[in-house]
C-alpha cells in the first residue's frame, strides 16, 4: 500500500450642489497613517504567539525608546497642526478657550478582513499618551520679562508644560526655547487636560500631533495565512475624538489609521525515507499463520512523521478504492475487499476543535475532513499514522489471492 503526503500552506469623495447657489462642498480632509504588524512562528520561542508591531517608529517612542520598551507602547507623529483662531485671554474661565488636549484613551474595536477569504478578525487600540510642540510669541515678552525662559514659560501657563494637568499623567518629557515648549503626557483615562493662560496669548500653534498607542491583536494561531486590512477613523477638532478645545483648530479634521496585519504560518510534514510504503502485518509477524495456520485477526502498521504547525489545518484521505467515505484494500481483480481504517495521533500542542488531545482520530475522505488546531507553535514534533485492515477474514480462505493492494494519500491542508 502506498502512502504519500501533501500540504498547502497556502475615503470617499462626495459632493453636493445647490441648484441656486451652484456650490460644491469639499471632501473631508484626512491625515492617513498606517500601522503594520506581522506574525511568523519562531522555533526559538514556540509559545510566543503574538504579532510583532512592524510600524516604523516616529514621535515620542522614537526619541524616548526607554519610555516605551516593555510597556507595549508604540507612537506615531502625524503632521496635523492646530492654530488658534482667536487670541487666548488671560485667566479664561472655560478650559475650551485655552490650551486643551483630549485624546480617545478608551479601547476601540475595529475589524480587519483577510483580503482573499474575507475572514474577519478584531483588533483593539487605545491612545495612551499625547504631546506636541506649543509655539507662540517670545514668552519673555508676553509675561513682561523674566530671569530666564523656563521661568517665563512657567509664569505664562501657571506651571511647566512638563507637569500634566489631570487627568493626564507626567512623563518627564519636555524641551523648551524662546517661543516653544515640547511636551508629552500620558492619557490613562478619558478627559480634557488643560492649561490656563495667566497672560494674554495673541496666537498659539500646536505644531504636530504626537501620540502613543496600545494595540491588542487577535490570536494569530486562529487566523489564516495572508494579509488582513482594516481602518479606523478618528474625528479631529472641537468635540471630536482628538479635541483641542474651541480656539485651536486643526488643519485636518480626520485621522485615519489603516491596519495591515501579515500572517505567515508554517505547516510542514516530514515522513522518514521509505515511509511512503506501508506493509500491514499481524501482531508478532506471520509466524502463527505460517506455522500453525492460525488466521490473523488484525493486520496493522504504525508510521511515524514529524510535524511543524502554527495554524489550523485539516486532514483527510484520497483513496484508489473507496466507498466515498473510507478506503479499501482489494485483490487485483477487485473481488475481495476489506475496509482500511486510517487514524492519526498528534503531538502535544495540537488538539481537535474541542481542545482535546488527538489520539487515534479516524481519518476519512474529504467530505469527512477533521480540523486540528495548535495551542502554540509546534516545531518538528512526532506524530503517528495508524493503518489497520478491518475484517480481513476472506483474505485467508483457501484459494484466495496472496497479494492485496490499496493506495491512500494522506493530506494535511491549511486551507480551511
Amino acid at each position: 500500500m502506498n502512502v504519500s503526503r501533501s500540504f498547502v500552506s497556502r475615503t470617499g469623495h462626495w459632493w453636493w450642489g445647490a441648484l441656486l447657489a451652484c456650490a460644491v462642498a469639499s471632501p473631508v480632509e484626512a491625515q492617513v497613517s498606517t500601522i503594520t504588524a506581522s506574525f511568523k512562528p519562531d522555533s526559538a520561542h514556540p509559545h510566543l504567539n503574538k504579532f510583532t508591531n512592524t510600524t516604523p517608529p516616529s514621535g515620542y517612542c522614537e526619541s524616548h525608546p526607554e519610555q516605551c520598551q516593555g510597556d507595549g507602547l508604540f507612537s506615531l507623529q502625524v503632521p496635523i497642526q492646530f492654530n488658534s483662531r482667536a487670541p487666548i485671554q488671560a485667566n479664561h474661565a472655560s478650559e475650551r478657550q485655552g490650551a486643551m488636549l483630549k485624546a480617545p484613551s478608551q479601547w476601540r474595536d475595529l475589524t480587519v478582513i483577510h483580503e482573499a477569504t474575507g475572514d474577519p478578525q478584531t483588533v483593539r487600540i487605545r491612545i495612551a499618551g499625547i504631546g506636541t510642540r506649543a509655539i507662540t510669541d517670545d514668552v519673555k515678552d508676553l509675561v513682561g520679562g523674566a530671569e530666564n525662559y523656563q521661568i517665563a514659560h512657567n509664569r505664562l501657563w501657571g506651571s511647566s508644560w512638563v507637569y500634566a494637568p489631570p487627568p493626564c499623567g507626567y512623563t518627564g518629557s519636555g524641551f523648551y526655547s524662546t517661543n516653544f515648549y515640547e511636551f508629552f503626557w500620558t492619557t490613562p483615562t478619558l478627559g480634557a487636560c488643560a492649561k490656563q493662560a495667566k497672560y494674554n496669548v495673541p496666537w498659539l500653534r500646536f505644531d504636530y500631533l504626537d501620540f502613543t498607542y496600545e494595540l491588542e491583536t487577535p490570536d494569530p494561531l486562529k487566523m489564516s495565512s495572508g494579509h488582513y486590512t482594516g481602518s479606523l477613523n478618528y474625528a479631529v477638532g472641537p468635540y471630536g475624538d482628538f479635541d483641542f478645545g474651541d480656539v485651536l483648530i486643526p488643519n485636518d479634521s480626520m485621522l485615519t489609521l489603516n491596519f495591515n496585519l501579515d500572517v505567515q504560518h508554517t505547516l510542514k510534514v516530514d515522513i522518514p525515507p521509505g515511509g511512503e510504503k506501508v506493509q500491514l502485518v499481524p501482531a508478532g509477524g506471520w509466524q502463527s499463520w505460517l506455522q500453525a495456520g492460525r488466521k490473523p485477526v488484525r493486520l496493522f502498521r504504525d508510521q511515524t512523521f514529524n510535524i511543524s504547525a502554527s495554524s489550523r489545518f485539516k486532514m483527510f484521505l484520497q483513496c484508489s478504492i473507496s466507498d466515498g467515505r473510507v478506503c479499501f484494500m482489494a485483490d487485483r481483480d477487485l473481488i475481495l475487499t476489506a475496509p482500511l481504517k486510517v487514524s492519526v495521533s498528534l503531538p502535544g500542542g495540537l488538539t481537535d476543535t474541542s481542545a482535546r488531545p488527538v489520539q487515534r482520530q479516524e481519518l476519512l475522505t474529504e467530505g469527512g475532513a477533521v480540523i486540528f488546531q495548535p495551542g502554540h507553535y509546534v516545531d518538528r514534533k512526532p506524530g503517528t499514522l495508524h493503518f489497520e485492515l478491518e475484517k480481513p477474514d476472506n483474505f485467508f480462505l483457501p484459494g484466495a489471492p496472496k497479494h492485496y493492494f490499496g493506495s491512500v494519500t494522506v493530506i494535511w491542508d491549511s486551507e480551511i
